[in-house]
Parts: C-alpha cells; sequence; structure tokens
C-alpha cells in the first residue's frame, strides 16, 4: 500500500529511504511508548532526550518522500535527508552514552543518577515523597539479547541514518533520466 502510493521502487533512492525511515522511526517510536504504556517502564530523562530525533525525523522523512511525488528539488531533498542522518548520529551517540551509564562504564549527570529532589521547602513532604517517582539512567530495567532499550536504540538510529545517507547519495536510476549524484 505504502509502495503504491509513493511509487516505491529501486529507480528513487530518496523515496525508498523517506519510506524507510518514516516507517522504521515511527515502529521505533510506538514501541518505545509500548514498553512505557503497556509494560509500565517508565521512561528516565536519556530515555525522553533520545525520543527527540524521531520526532522530527520522521516527519521530515514524510516530506522528503511528498517532496520526491511533487518534484522537489535535489539538492533540497538530499539535505534533508543528510539532516535526518546527522540527528540519527547524535541519537546514536545519546543511545551509546546511556547504555553506558547503564553498564557503569561512566557515570552519567546528576538528573540520571535519581538524585533525590529537595522537599525542604514543601510542608506536605510525606505525600510528595510518595507521590515522586524517581526513575534511575544507570539500571536497565529490561534486556533482551543483552542490550537494553538504550542498546536497541544505537543500532535503529544507526540504521536510519545509513539508509538516510544512502538515500541522499544513491544514483537516480536511468529510467528517470538521470545518473548523477548531484540528483
Amino acid at each position: 500500500m505504502i509502495a503504491a502510493l509513493f511509487k516505491l521502487d529501486r529507480s528513487e533512492p530518496r523515496m525508498t529511504a523517506a519510506v524507510i525511515i518514516a516507517a522504521v522511526g515511527a515502529a521505533a517510536l510506538l514501541g518505545a511508548w509500548f514498553f512505557q504504556y503497556v509494560v509500565g517502564l517508565a521512561p528516565c530523562p536519556l530515555c525522553l532526550e533520545q525520543r527527540v530525533p524521531y520526532y522530527f525525523a520522521i516527519p521530515l522523512a514524510v516530506m522528503v518522500a511528498l517532496g520526491v511525488s511533487y518534484g522537489a528539488k535535489p539538492r533540497v531533498l538530499q539535505f534533508a535527508l543528510l539532516a535526518i542522518a546527522a540527528g540519527m548520529l547524535w541519537n546514536a551517540y545519546l543511545g551509546v552514552y546511556h547504555a553506558g551509564i547503564e553498564w557503569k562504564w561512566w557515570t552519567g549527570s546528576e538528573a540520571c543518577a535519581g538524585a533525590v529532589p529537595n522537599f525542604r521547602a514543601q510542608p506536605d513532604i510525606m505525600d510528595r515523597i510518595g507521590r515522586t517517582a524517581i526513575v534511575r539512567c544507570d539500571e536497565a530495567p529490561w534486556r533482551f539479547l543483552g542490550l537494553s532499550l538504550a542498546g536497541y536504540n544505537v543500532l535503529i538510529s544507526l540504521g536510519l541514518a545509513a539508509a538516510a545517507v544512502w538515500g541522499a547519495l544513491a544514483r537516480r536510476s536511468a529510467a528517470y533520466g538521470s545518473s548523477s549524484v548531484s540528483q
């Protein structure tokens, strides 16, 4: 259905890359929300920060796909895909940083250490303490095949960055009348 909607084929790598980025990025976000709202794993501050690149990459990938469909300038499409790649590489870095904190290879910020907030100025301190959820970045609440969600985010982000770079730099097929990288 998506292929028919966007005329997805190998002759237009920008379209293929954009659809892959939008679909896989949306699946990654849905997975994060599933673990948060269905499984009950509350996200730590770094988990929430790792979602931000998806929030910009998915709509930008949809705009690239629409741009390909409506004949946008190739340089604009290439720049958008390279921007997605940069965002996903940053996200991979955040995932490596987060996984390193979970494996105790290095320490995270104070916000990630689960430091207890200061309640001295609050008159109802016991009530506030009871309602405060402290989610630590240095504890992986779930692992599969030795990787935490941060580790899987690294793999997904690197894959999306690779797809974006491929889409930005790949040559179009001769079926579209061009074979230069500058398209």
